[in-house]
């Protein structure tokens, strides 16, 4: 440790606990920083905890998701017999008609469960909510630090498998995104402002999802020559690539699939009609 650094025997030294200990540096400030260093962390809450308030009130209303051809991206696939009938659309009653709450329920548990355990979102909604820590050389107010050892955060070693949940979703999506091709009567060779909307979104959702900490494992992981395995060592540069943006493709996604939602909530309730284009 550098001279200077540890206090006077003598001199009492700040609450033990977590940084606050001995062999820390004795720094009586809570930190040196002069920047705003809690606009970020602050941000993210925000953001965050809008997104929870809106589809909370989305998925518990079980109304207004479907506009022919849209159906919003909270209620796909709908699993229950009290789902709004959709032609061709994705309706799988495998719930039958016990299922007396909103369908969103069910599906919603897979992709909230592949971002709640996403690297990327748990950075955010650590430093966010729980300030562990809020900021870069920012001390977290907690005592004491045991990671994601203990429960519930030990749950956090099920993102891969919330992975390939989420990549059932995203070909779910894919398929709406498809039949956004149709017109309200189920015409198809037709396009909307809907289908626009729709199209952003899945691009956005497979980019997230791909990007992926755990998909690039799965693509390139446990290679001990890439020269031996040439096509799986493009796929995890490109993979690669993506995850560099991990960051930046989580909150687009998030923000796509929020509008998409709002996008046939607006078109469901009569705000307006469908713009089409052709």
């Amino acid at each position: 440790m550098a001279t200077g650094t540890e206090p006077p025997a003598t001199e009492p030294h700040p609450p033990t606990g977590g940084v606050r200990t001995r062999t820390r540096a004795a720094i009586a400030a809570p930190h040196l920083r002069t920047d705003r260093w809690w606009l970020a962390p602050a941000a993210t809450a925000a953001g965050l905890l809008a997104f929870v308030v809106y589809s909370t009130w989305r998925a518990l209303a079980n109304a207004d998701y479907y506009a022919a051809p849209y159906v919003s991206p909270f209620y796909s696939p709908c699993l229950a017999e009290n789902c709004e009938p959709m032609k061709a659309g994705p309706n799988w009653e495998l719930f039958g008609g016990w299922w007396g709450l909103s369908p969103a329920i069910i599906i919603l548990i897979f992709p909230l469960g592949f971002r709640l355990t996403c690297y990327y979102y748990r950075k955010a909604y650590y430093r966010g909510f729980w300030a562990s820590p809020p900021a870069c050389a920012v001390a977290e107010p907690h005592a004491k630090y045991t990671g994601e050892t203990r429960f519930p955060l030990i749950l956090q070693n099920i993102h891969r498998y919330f992975f390939y949940a989420a990549l059932l979703v995203a070909c779910i999506l894919t398929y709406d995104t498809v039949l956004a091709f149709r017109d309200e009567d189920y015409d198809w060779g037709h396009m909307g402002l809907g289908t626009l909307v729709f199209l952003v979104n899945i691009v956005l959702i497979w980019a997230y999802t791909i990007s992926c900490h755990s998909c690039r494992h799965i693509v390139g992981g446990k290679l001990k020559h890439f020269s031996r395995h040439p096509v799986r060592y493009r796929m995890w540069q490109w993979v690669g690539r993506l995850n560099a943006r991990h960051m930046q493709l989580a909150w687009a996604s998030l923000l796509s699939v929020a509008l998409a939602d709002l996008y046939v909530y607006l078109v469901a309730t009569g705000v307006f009609d469908d713009p089409r284009f052709f």
